[in-house]
């Protein structure tokens, strides 16, 4: 990446009070304000970092955005996957440069950015989704990040489960209503080691998703986790956190598939007592 902006650059200007404004540069183009213009020119060449000032005077820092500032300011028709989520996805499920993805549910595209960027030009992301409106969405999204259509990105509308397919997968990133549905279908596709790994918003489904992985009997035990951020002000010796934070957004939950024919030993666990229902003899009549 060029340290200097030039033609077709996003710029972020952010100005004394934080307020954070995005615009791409053009030839001959201008963005105005309540005081003032800037012209595009005159920004090209300069170095990230630089300041900015409007034609009265206005001052502005600029910056190329990093990938949280474009993914949470790119239109949306679903729900993003947030930055921080997206960060342990691709930490957890190991993807790495050279890897084949299979995704499930591409909702605006801000993952699959993530995994593009991770699985490098060697590796591959094919990609899934049901819904028109959102592959469109995120496909202006993906190409509008890349600059372009990413040559080791593929997107299919339809549902995964319909995918027949003998090609073979490093990993699988599900982000959808019933991710349990496509638990097989991970048997069948994935290497012995790949990861499975969905996203999903509720205890209902973090609970069926991860009974379905046992059930089945060709993954690990499934691991799951949600990520909270509280971030901290800091003025002297004023130290406190926010008052407000990113919370709940969804969990994780992943397993790695067994090599054919291979059944892992039994996890030894004293379970809660009522977890999976009371007996006959104690139900409640």
């Amino acid at each position: 990446m060029r340290p200097e902006f030039d033609y077709g650059d996003r710029v972020q200007l952010s100005d004394a009070k934080g307020k954070l404004h995005t615009i791409t540069l053009k030839e001959g183009g201008e963005w105005h304000t309540h005081k003032g213009w800037i012209i595009h020119d005159q920004i090209v060449g300069m170095a990230q970092g630089s300041v900015v000032e409007t034609t009265a005077g206005l001052k502005f820092l600029a910056f190329k955005p990093l990938y949280g500032d474009y993914v949470l300011s790119m239109p949306r028709g679903a729900t993003i996957v947030y930055p921080k989520d997206a960060a342990l996805i691709v930490g957890f499920a190991d993807i790495a440069p050279g890897l084949r993805v299979l995704e499930a549910g591409v909702g605006s595209g801000a993952l699959t950015i993530a995994l593009l960027r991770a699985v490098g030009p060697a590796g591959a992301v094919d990609s899934f989704e049901r819904r028109q409106e959102f592959a469109d969405i995120a496909t202006r999204n993906v190409t509008d990040y890349f600059q372009g259509n990413p040559t080791n990105w593929s997107l299919t509308l339809g549902s995964l489960q319909d995918k027949a397919t003998e090609e073979k997968y490093h990993r699988m990133v599900l982000d959808m209503l019933a991710p349990w549905e496509c638990v097989q279908l991970a048997d069948d596709v994935l290497h012995p080691g790949g990861v499975l790994l969905a996203y999903v918003a509720t205890t209902t489904q973090l609970s069926a998703m991860a009974e379905a992985i046992k059930e089945s009997g060709r993954f690990t035990e499934p691991e799951s986790s949600e990520s909270i951020i509280r971030q901290w002000h800091h003025e002297g010796l004023a130290v406190r956190p926010v008052h407000r934070m990113i919370g709940h957004t969804g969990f994780l939950i992943q397993a790695r598939r067994l090599a054919p024919g291979v059944t892992a030993p039994l996890r030894r666990r004293r379970p809660s007592k009522g977890a999976y229902g009371l007996p006959e003899d104690e139900a409640i009549i």
